[in-house]
């Protein structure tokens, strides 16, 4: 069932906000984006826990250099949410790599959406 456009618009937002670079420098927001159980599959194929990923993001440098295109929401129960879309990154080089990504989203009882599980999958 597609989720209501507020909510879309909402996550949207949320994903967006993962890939700047002022969020993901700082652990305190990674940490009210990201539930502690969250789990990752990488782009590289690799498995990343919660502390992997916060080790790692806010370790990154350099400037934000990414895109969302072609992003659906999708609900798969009232409290979470299936977010799909295709990743663009771009090389220091200006070339283009593209994934093919999704999200669970859960709404927690204090009333915020936390990802708790993300997935990059590379694509031509």
């Amino acid at each position: 069932m597609a989720a209501p456009q507020p909510l879309a618009d909402h996550l949207l937002a949320l994903e967006t906000a993962l890939q700047t670079r002022e969020v993901r420098s700082s652990e305190q927001r990674i940490r009210e984006l990201l539930a502690p159980e969250f789990r990752e599959f990488g782009r590289s194929g690799l498995a990343y826990t919660f502390d992997d990923i916060v080790s790692r993001l806010t370790d990154e440098t350099g400037p934000d250099n990414t895109g969302i295109a072609d992003f659906t929401v999708s609900l798969i129960a009232e409290t979470v949410a299936l977010a799909t879309y295709r990743g663009i990154r771009i090389e220091d080089d200006g070339s283009r790599q593209f994934a093919n990504r999704s999200s669970i989203w859960r709404l927690d009882p204090d009333g915020k959406w936390r990802m708790v599980f993300h997935q990059g999958t590379a694509a031509a």
